[in-house]
């Protein structure tokens, strides 16, 4: 049978049955149409299946292949840096202070709404090229530097033109509650309604899910539980930031609305973690904010592995609290700082995170019929993306089928 590409002499080939990891020798992928067809051992699949033309053949050289990393949270879309921030933290400064103060947030919002378009999608992308060089081919991004209309529309637009662009399969996420903006500091209630009333409906069709920031400092549960309500009427999905600097126990909103996934969840209880359980919802965790803002409490993993609750791993890319861009730099953050095993990590970059983002039938593993986004690393083992921390161990990308420049 003649396919587009075969890639053969995988030393280790990476793939989920069932949630498990599985790892097979010797073994190649057959890809036509952009497609898995089939995998196996490599005798097998050269005997069946032969090329189009004899360029079409990858050799992986006896090393690792593995799915491409799937990031389901980044704040890609943004203008300027917080260098200086980071400097006030490290010399003490807590995060709500720094809120109280004009930083944060509020700071990149501010650099953002006096930007262009056409510049927001020239650092956007050099970001998304970043990512993509470290092997991550799906990502969600999310608005939510620009808080008023306008600029919300305009990063959407930045969002939309990186999707158009067709060098990774972008998911995107409107987040106009993210924080209160500055002019709305006193009258949190007009703020709201101008989310409900103007924002969802403008972005409704644009936008595939709907986040909101419930936390200290940012939006309470029943201000969100009022977003959610006009967000649900609109077609959004829903994703919620919660639990990260305070326990708010807005994981029972999943109870009363179809949640896909929670992210942070540093101080999420047991309770909670069986509420999200039951409503069939995805841990996304951020190691990467946790490093970088030095945050003492962890997620109960140890809880959420004995319920079963899926569990995820992003980046969070943004500049204030996690400037990162490489998913087995989190991957490794993952097992250090929360316990995480490497399979458990691989699975929170691959399947799970795509399963964050309602993706798992075609992104995050190897398995026919699935998109041939794969990753042919350096090394004879995966266990090399954490073991040798801060290392780019993808030697080569190949997205929908096709080998990927990496520049």
């Amino acid at each position: 049978m003649k396919v587009d590409l075969i890639i053969t002499n995988i030393g280790e080939l990476v793939y989920f049955k069932e949630d498990s990891l599985e790892t097979l020798s010797d073994a190649a992928i057959a890809i036509d149409n952009g497609k898995i067809v089939e995998f196996g051992k490599r005798k097998e699949i050269e005997d069946k299946y032969s090329t189009k033309t004899k360029h079409q053949i990858i050799d992986a050289g006896g090393n690792s292949v593995i799915p491409a990393f799937v990031d389901p949270h980044t704040h890609l879309i943004y203008s300027g840096c917080r260098h200086e921030e980071f400097l006030a933290k490290l010399k003490g400064k807590e995060y709500l202070e720094l809120l109280t103060e004009g930083k944060g947030i509020n700071y990149t919002v501010k650099l953002t709404r006096q930007d262009s378009a056409e510049n927001l999608f020239r650092v956007s992308h050099q970001r998304l090229i970043e990512m993509r060089n470290n092997g991550t081919l799906t990502l969600e991004i999310k608005s939510g530097y620009g808080l008023n209309l306008e600029t919300e529309e305009k990063i959407i637009k930045v969002a939309q033109m990186l999707k158009n662009r067709d060098e990774a399969d972008i998911v995107i996420t409107f987040l106009g509650a993210h924080a209160i903006p500055p002019e709305y500091k006193n009258d949190r209630k007009t703020y709201v309604k101008e989310i409900k009333e103007k924002m969802i409906p403008a972005f409704a069709g644009k936008a595939k899910f709907i986040d909101i920031f419930i936390d200290k400092g940012a939006f309470t549960v029943d201000e969100a539980r009022e977003i959610l309500q006009a967000a649900t009427k609109h077609g959004y999905e829903i994703k919620m930031h919660i639990d990260e600097l305070s326990y708010t126990g807005a994981a029972k909103l999943a109870r009363e609305f179809s949640v896909v996934s929670v992210e942070h969840m540093e101080l999420t209880t047991e309770e909670d973690i069986e509420i999200l359980k039951e409503n069939g919802v995805t841990a996304v965790l951020l190691p990467g904010t946790c490093f970088f803002l030095k945050l003492q409490h962890k997620p109960r993993i140890e809880y959420m592995r004995e319920v079963k609750l899926p569990i995820a791993l992003g980046t969070d890319h943004n500049p204030g609290t996690s400037p990162f861009y490489s998913q087995s730099l989190i991957m490794a953050l993952g097992v250090f700082l929360y316990g995480l095993t490497v399979e458990e990590a691989l699975l929170g970059v691959t399947l799970n995170a795509a399963k964050a983002i309602k993706m798992d039938h075609i992104k995050g593993n190897i398995s026919p019929g699935m998109d041939a986004d794969l990753l042919i690393l350096n090394t004879h083992s995966f266990v090399h993306l954490v073991y040798e921390v801060g290392r780019n161990h993808v030697s080569k990308i190949v997205r929908k089928g096709k080998l990927v420049n990496i520049h």
